[in-house]
């Protein structure tokens, strides 16, 4: 065999290796995707957590996947706390920490501008526990007092539930928590309110009775100039006493804008009664008729 026919051979053997290489590289072999390094959570946290070193742990996930708002590095996280609840392994996102220099614990969620105000309940005024964070009440204020004074109206309508119960502080031992849980103690609520609505809700809690009712998260909508509930409405008759009182009022509400309908009335009651005319006087004759006597007029 002559030197040409080995240099085609093995010419020959190197094209089918390299052929077979890259069949492989392309259809066979896994392709590797870029990495990135995240901050993930290394256990469950709850809201109002402040982050350490030991509740964070850095994992590799490929670039494409990378959540946007990601936090890479652990100083970008330590000593911030979570806005919302986080599960082990969660990435931690930058816009759901608070700022930098908030201070610690729950009441860094508040958001600028409220105000975080906590009012007592009971198992009625609270909808049966029912209400619970995030929730959307309406707050009802009932004034004590006679039939005459008590009565109930809605102070404050869609506000957010801030928190139920107490919270614990983060660093409370197990045991101090355990004995804080068997100690009895009623329950609250606390809603996120304006500065007006908080001074609003603390006169009210003073003056009478707070209970709360219970809204769909959907409705938004806000009741304009609702009057007060009184006793008068739990009588049986009232709706019948109502309607006739709207039927008596009806011609007065029906010229009530019409200024001109109202100056004729006044005038009208200020004439004084038409006079009547004096009656002219009769003329009487009497009339005999053999025994008989009677009496004629003429005009």
């Amino acid at each position: 065999m002559g030197n040409r026919t080995i240099l085609i051979l093995a010419a020959a053997w190197v094209s089918a290796g390299l052929l077979t290489w890259f069949v492989y590289a392309t259809a066979v072999a896994p392709k590797t995707e870029p990495q990135t390094r995240v901050v993930v959570a290394a256990r469950d946290m709850a809201l109002g957590t402040k982050l350490t070193e030991s509740d964070l742990k850095l994992v590799s996930v490929p670039e494409r996947t990378v959540p946007k708002g990601a936090v890479l590095q652990f100083k970008d996280a330590i000593s911030r706390v979570v806005l919302a609840a986080v599960s082990t392994n969660e990435p931690i996102l930058a816009n759901r920490l608070s700022a930098p220099n908030a201070s610690e614990g729950m009441a860094s969620t508040i958001e600028p501008g409220l105000r975080a105000v906590t009012v007592p309940i009971t198992d009625v005024s609270g909808v049966a526990g029912l209400v619970q964070p995030n929730s959307r009440v309406d707050v009802l204020f009932t004034r004590p007092g006679s039939m005459d004074e008590a009565s109930t109206s809605t102070i404050l309508q869609n506000v957010r539930v801030f928190s139920t119960g107490h919270l614990a502080p983060a660093s409370q031992t197990a045991q101090a928590a355990a004995a804080e849980a068997r100690a009895p103690r009623a329950p609250v609520v606390t809603l996120l309110l304006t500065p007006d609505q908080a001074q609003m809700l603390e006169l009210a809690k003073n003056e009478g009775k707070i209970s709360l009712s219970l809204r769909n998260p959907q409705d938004g909508a806000v009741l304009e100039g609702s009057a007060p509930m009184t006793p008068e409405v739990l009588d049986p008759t009232y709706d019948q006493r109502a309607l006739s009182a709207r039927r008596k009022r009806a011609p007065q509400r029906d010229t009530s804008n019409d200024a001109a309908a109202w100056a004729k009335l006044a005038a009208l009651q200020k004439q004084e009664p038409p006079k009547k005319e004096p009656e002219k006087p009769r003329a009487v004759v009497d009339v005999f008729r053999g025994e008989k006597h009677v009496q004629e007029l003429f005009k």
